[in-house]
């Protein structure tokens, strides 16, 4: 909840967070290290840089993780592909149970899901599969290499006139392969520009130097996720400040 809820009757928009137990508690966080989403969020928000805002997280289910965030059955791997099922939970249940039970703003302009590794990929499909339930949109060191790229053909393959306000990134230290891991998000932000998001308008694109691939790194940029889907300027009607994000190679 942001500060302040239980003393006014104002309502507030929300993003819907993937791996909820890596969010707020570093005792129920992979390795101890949670991304401190809420302490980033009151800060931002205590400083004006973004609308108060709730935060939901919902928690991953261990051994059925990869089955649920991903959006094509790898033939490798004997696994996934459930991701459609995934979004249709949060558009039909999990988002109709927040609005009946917490003050939000209704509309797909003050709602988004957020996402990162598997967990961006499940986000992705859930903005493309409900844009007019989700028009906010975080891909955080998306696994764009999951089935060959199986993401980047869903993205390509939209047709939908509708497109969220979208933050892509990931770090330059995923891992062994970083260089790979950096072209691929590459080909899937090329994809989006593509299919019409702007690149500094409604979407951000940013290779975090030296980032790696856990939860200490993408809690590390939240707040700057949080500042471009929900600058203050949205509430106040001015115009948003534009991303600053990194050119195109």
């Amino acid at each position: 909840m942001p500060p302040g809820y239980e003393a006014s009757n104002q309502r507030y928009p929300v993003l819907y967070m993937q791996d909820g137990q890596n969010l707020f508690d570093p005792a129920t966080a992979f390795g101890g290290r949670d991304w401190r989403a809420d302490q980033t969020a009151d800060e931002l928000i205590g400083r004006g840089s973004i609308e108060p805002l709730i935060l939901v997280g919902i928690y991953n289910t261990g051994i059925r993780r990869m089955s649920e965030y991903t959006p094509t059955r790898c033939p490798r791997r004997r696994k996934g592909g459930k991701a459609d099922r995934y979004a249709e939970m949060l558009a039909r249940e999990v988002k109709p149970f927040i609005d009946h039970h917490y003050r939000t703003r209704k509309g797909a302009s003050n709602a988004g899901v957020c996402g990162s590794s598997l967990g961006a990929l499940a986000s992705i499909v859930a903005a493309l599969k409900y844009p007019r339930v989700f028009g906010k949109l975080a891909a955080m060191s998306p696994s764009v290499w999951w089935d060959n790229r199986a993401i980047v053909r869903m993205v390509a393959a939209s047709q939908n006139r509708v497109r969220p306000r979208l933050w892509l990134d990931t770090g330059t230290a995923e891992s062994e392969n970083a260089d790979r891991i950096v072209q691929d998000a590459r080909t899937l932000r090329d994809t989006l520009l593509g299919k019409g998001w702007r690149q500094g308008e409604d979407l951000a694109y940013d290779e975090v130097w030296s980032a790696g691939h856990n939860e200490e790194a993408w809690g590390a940029r939240f707040g700057r996720v949080l500042e471009f889907l929900y600058p203050k300027s949205e509430a106040t009607g001015l115009s948003p400040r534009r991303a600053v994000s990194s050119p195109a190679p």
